[in-house]
């Protein structure tokens, strides 16, 4: 009877040791202690500069305008993550990377994040030891065919030849609707998006394919806009979104929210050009959001302003949605790119 009293009192002794370990973390961060900021975030303030890893050029999500700056949907993600982090929306190296280059970079330590349309899946995550964040662009792959083919659905693409990027996941889906609809379909590939799409147009394959934010993208492109048309198919689901090196938790924290603080700031209708005037907000979700009430930027090494800084320098997300894709950009409408209350998949996770 002893040992075994003896026993329960060992047992709660632990446990009693594992509370006041839980408590004293819990009253250390209530006291403003900061975390460890990962050994990413060290580097890239002691370098002074975020090197963003982004598609070569493909209009929409990252391209260079007439001026040689680079302008779109993840470029501005690049920028955005500066800013919450260095201070600065131009402390960006922006490295653009192929297909088949891109995660490489990214594990070598060349780049610090890659932001280029590229889909989170399972074995990216568990093979390549990176890790998804946030996805910044619902798609689904898809084909854009000459209209004098005649066809109205992937289905009717039997025999032809699709040009296409090497190193994706686009030709191991078209390998996978063709063998599922018990159709032929040959596939052409590419490094770059520009090299695929000149050689559609120069009838070395009879269609492109690749996800739809990036076909509305590359038919843009084309010299005969109106010669080509997007099949309505979604041969798979696309999410986009960033990645970062596995083992860097709050690295991968620190770009998750800023992609939430973007939606975030949509949904509560706070723009680039209205921020300011919702300092004196007495809502608590909002002052928290904006770091008025202080504290939880510290959980994750940035000081409160950063989210501020955040919209004043590239805008929330539907900002971003309409300069790059929608009525100033591709005319892409937003469909699944909405946010949850408008009915569609962005559904950002709440700030408190």
């Amino acid at each position: 009877m002893r040992s075994k009293w003896i026993t329960k009192a060992r047992i709660s002794g632990v446990l009693l040791a594992l509370c006041a370990t839980g408590f004293a973390a819990t009253s250390a961060q209530a006291q403003g202690a900061l975390p460890a900021p990962g050994p990413t975030a060290a580097a890239i303030k002691q370098r002074g500069q975020l090197n963003c890893g982004i598609d070569t050029g493909i209009p929409g999500f990252a391209y260079q305008d007439g001026a040689r700056k680079w302008q779109g949907l993840d470029v501005d993600y690049c920028r955005a993550i500066a800013a919450a982090l260095l201070g600065d929306v131009e402390k960006v190296r922006f490295v653009p990377t192929t297909t088949p280059t891109r995660f490489t970079l990214l594990q070598s330590g060349d780049i610090d994040v890659l932001i280029r349309d590229s889909t989170h899946t399972f074995s990216r995550n568990a093979s390549l030891s990176l890790q998804p964040t946030a996805v910044n662009f619902y798609a689904g792959q898809s084909f854009m065919v000459r209209k004098s083919l005649n066809v109205a659905k992937a289905a009717e693409m039997n025999g032809a030849t699709i040009c296409t990027l090497a190193g994706s996941s686009l030709e191991l889906n078209i390998g996978d609707f063709a063998r599922a609809n018990n159709i032929k379909i040959a596939t052409l590939t590419f490094d770059k998006s520009e090299e695929a799409a000149k050689a559609a147009e120069a009838g070395r394959c009879d269609g492109y394919s690749d996800d739809t934010g990036s076909l509305a993208a590359v038919r843009s492109t084309m010299q005969k806009v109106d010669d080509w048309m997007i099949l309505p198919d979604n041969l798979s689901k696309e999410p986009l979104g960033p990645y970062v090196r596995s083992g860097d938790d709050r690295w991968r924290d620190i770009v998750y929210w800023v992609d939430a603080a973007l939606k975030t700031a949509e949904e509560y209708e706070i723009t680039r050009d209205n921020i300011e005037s919702f300092r004196t907000s007495t809502k608590p979700a909002i002052r928290r959001f904006l770091g008025l009430d202080a504290g939880l930027a510290k959980m994750i090494g940035l000081d409160d302003e950063w989210v501020v800084r955040v919209i004043k320098a590239v805008g929330n997300y539907g900002e971003l949605y309409d300069m790059h894709f929608g009525a100033k950009g591709l005319q892409l409408p937003r469909g699944q790119n909405n946010l949850y209350s408008h009915g569609g998949l962005h559904y950002p996770l709440p700030f408190r």
